[in-house]
């Protein structure tokens, strides 16, 4: 898998990212839809991250979830 989840993934993980990130919105979630490009958007929108550090988040963000996802398969 590539660094976009599975939209049904994202899903199941939309909870616990608006737990680590609370400024990201329901809206922010739709529109990121497991793509770890918009997750980078959206924090350096939300949160004013460089773009550096919103792409480092995001795509450890991303990483840990495909893990937990191979690993409960």
């Amino acid at each position: 898998m590539n660094n976009d989840m599975l939209a049904a993934r994202w899903l199941e993980v939309g909870g616990e990212t608006r737990k680590w990130w609370s400024k990201l919105t329901d809206d922010d979630l739709k529109r990121i839809g497991g793509s770890s490009l918009l997750l980078a958007d959206a924090l350096q929108e939300r949160y004013g991250y460089t773009r550096w550090h919103a792409e480092s988040q995001s795509n450890r963000w991303m990483r840990d979830h495909q893990t937990d996802q191979i690993s409960e398969a």
